[in-house]
């Protein structure tokens, strides 16, 4: 990768996307090489994570090297010591941290003064080992990324705003129907049509479910209610009612086409009860790759 740190889909040209993409097909199939050994990656932590967290520990683990991870209590980034200095502490003990938090600015303060690699493992702006990790799934489950629909479900929040960024980077489809106020954010978008323009994809943004997954390869979705926004839950509720994906959406789409969620779900809200387990449903793969994904990027980074 050109940059040393990967705080966004866009950090990523096409080509160092598909590239990752390969690595994690090829870290999937045989034992991971010790790149990382004699290295220790920092794993600071605001936010309480299961799949981040773990994949991320045995990716390092697995790759030869030594995780340490660091909660928000431990740490207390902001509160008990400002961000810049915790990077030049950091910088000083570990070869890499990867990071979950709030703000995606505290990751580009903390990328501005370390002098090793950050890498977003979740802000409230992005998600992009999660998007590199769908587009792995899609990638198996499909044989190839260009001109794949992808219909996005939901609330333009941090997972969609990087599966857009990302479909559009390797020539997929991306569709989203959000409610009105909703939507991704427009400067993310602007950048998603810019990357669709340059490898031939397209995006499309609705209100409406049913257009969005007419002919659609994947039908993806995530929670209504992210981290950090209980109080506005009932709220939320109200204006997705009509966006839950249930076997008769699913029913709209291509014949078998993927069901896709990043977990933790809420059977009731944004999914119907049973759809985790449909057929069509390939979203414990989804899990498992992000174990595959977070070591070719590791592997790129440090290896």
């Amino acid at each position: 990768m050109k940059s040393k740190h990967l705080l966004s889909i866009a950090d990523l040209t096409s080509q160092e996307i598909l590239g990752l993409i390969q690595s994690a097909v090829t870290l999937k199939k045989e034992t991971a090489p010790p790149v990382l050994a004699g290295k220790s990656v920092a794993l600071l932590f605001e936010k309480p994570s299961l799949r981040t967290r773990v994949t991320f520990d045995v990716a390092v683990h697995q790759l030869g090297g030594h995780p340490i991870y660091l909660g928000r209590d431990e740490v207390g980034l902001g509160v008990r010591e400002p961000p810049a200095d915790i990077a030049r502490v950091l910088s000083r003990y570990v070869s890499a941290l990867v990071v979950r938090t709030f703000a995606q600015s505290t990751l580009e303060t903390l990328a501005r003064y370390a002098s090793v690699p950050v890498i977003n493992a979740l802000s409230n702006d992005e998600h992009p080992c999660q998007a590199l990790a769908d587009l792995l799934t899609i990638y198996e489950k499909k044989g190839d990324l260009k001109n794949v629909k992808i219909a996005y479900i939901g609330d333009g929040n941090n997972v969609a705003a990087s599966l857009a960024l990302a479909a559009a980077s390797v020539g997929a489809n991306f569709a989203i129907a959000s409610p009105s106020g909703y939507h991704i954010p427009t400067p993310v978008m602007e950048k998603a049509r810019a990357r669709a323009r340059d490898n031939g994809g397209d995006l499309t943004l609705s209100e409406s479910p049913q257009e969005v997954v007419a002919n659609a390869d994947v039908i993806y979705t995530d929670v209504w209610v992210s981290m950090g926004q209980e109080e506005e839950t009932e709220r939320r509720r109200m204006a997705f009612e009509s966006y839950r994906v249930d076997q008769g959406l699913l029913a709209h789409a291509k014949q078998g086409a993927l069901f896709m969620h990043p977990l933790p779900a809420h059977p009731g809200e944004e999914i119907s009860p049973g759809l985790l387990k449909h057929p069509q449903s390939v979203v414990f793969d989804q899990a498992e790759n992000r174990l595959h994904i977070q070591k070719a990027i590791l592997a790129d980074i440090l290896g």
